[in-house]
């Protein structure tokens, strides 16, 4: 079974949207880059992480700015109403709200795994690593950001460490972060004060805690059920272009019983039929929408019998033919 990947929070990418709409940068051709409409992004769709280098490099690239993602960081709005800032706020203490906030880390990103230990008297926040070094950036003003928020501007952070070997003007990080940054560091991680982390929180709260706890835990299980579909569908989509899309199939595939798949389906209130249909429609959408292959392709690809099939399923789908939808969507994308 393959390894889900790596994604985002949506919440993350709509307020890097509002951050280059407030830095006065061209969206509509950055958020083409990794095929998206120049409007707010949907702050409950969560994204893969992986288009994070083709986004960047066509940020730095419009833009001109070699540290673009450290600049967008700057601009970013506050990270509020969450649910890791209430599980954060209703703990005890602030070491006790971080060592909660990053059990449930994966609710914001599960790209960075951040982890905290403390070594002479020294906080180290460690797991400050991405392969593309704009979004790390961007992603660590937000941390820092949110670590103030959540202790009245008491936290301070020492120094942040990247393990990247080439950045910004040391003058620029000190803008930003507040405090130095070493360039070149085994680890990536935020230093700060440990004796922070004792600083009692004033809007600790028990019985809050026990409620925002459920919440977060239910949040995750969510999260562990849409990973179960997208490995569905990652198996579906090789076996429709072997034209083996069953049940019977797919349980093989994935190392299960049709009797237990179907069970799992049916406890995330869907079935094979929904789930199949569904993904069809998603990848003719988006083959259509996005690429220049040929509709007998498409159809294929979708795993239909024939095109009257197709066409049929694209109508009750979207109200109009697949030629119509791809000739709408492309026109659309030239205005961009």
């Amino acid at each position: 079974m393959s390894q889900t990947p790596a994604s985002d929070n949506g919440i993350f990418l709509w307020m890097t949207y509002q951050a280059m709409t407030r830095a006065g940068l061209d969206c509509a051709a950055i958020f083409a880059s990794i095929g998206m409409p120049d409007e707010p992004p949907d702050q409950s769709e969560r994204r893969i992480n992986s288009p994070q280098q083709r986004f960047w490099a066509a940020a730095q690239r419009v833009s001109g700015d070699p540290d673009i993602g450290l600049h967008i960081g700057e601009l970013m709005p506050p990270f509020r109403g969450q649910v890791l800032e209430y599980l954060f706020l209703s703990s005890p203490t602030f070491g006790d709200g971080l060592q909660r906030a990053l059990r449930y880390n994966r609710l914001m990103t599960d790209a960075l795994q951040l982890q905290l230990r403390v070594e002479s008297g020294v906080a180290i926040l460690a797991g400050l690593e991405h392969p593309e070094r704009h979004y790390l950036e961007c992603a660590t003003t937000l941390v820092l950001r949110f670590l103030q928020q959540v202790s009245d501007g008491e936290f301070r952070p020492d120094r942040v460490m990247f393990s990247h070997t080439r950045g910004a003007s040391a003058e620029a990080y000190q803008r930003v972060y507040g405090c130095p940054v070493v360039l070149g560091a085994e680890e990536g991680a935020i230093h700060f004060d440990a004796a922070l982390l004792a600083r009692s929180s004033l809007a600790a709260e028990p019985e809050l805690l026990r409620v925002h706890e459920t919440l977060a835990a239910r949040k995750l299980e969510d999260l562990a059920r849409q990973d179960f579909l997208h490995t569905v569908e990652q198996a579906l989509g090789g076996l429709l272009e072997q034209g083996d899309a069953s049940l019977d199939a797919l349980a093989e595939r994935l190392g299960r019983t049709p009797r237990s798949l179907r069970s799992e389906l049916s406890a995330l209130g869907t079935s094979f039929k929904e789930v199949l249909a569904g993904y069809r429609e998603r990848l003719a959408r988006r083959l259509l929408a996005r690429t220049q292959e040929p509709i007998d392709q498409i159809i294929y690809l979708t795993g239909f019998s024939e095109p009257a099939a197709f066409t049929r399923a694209f109508k009750r789908w979207t109200g109009e033919t697949p030629t119509a939808f791809r000739k709408r969507m492309h026109a659309e994308h030239r205005d961009f």
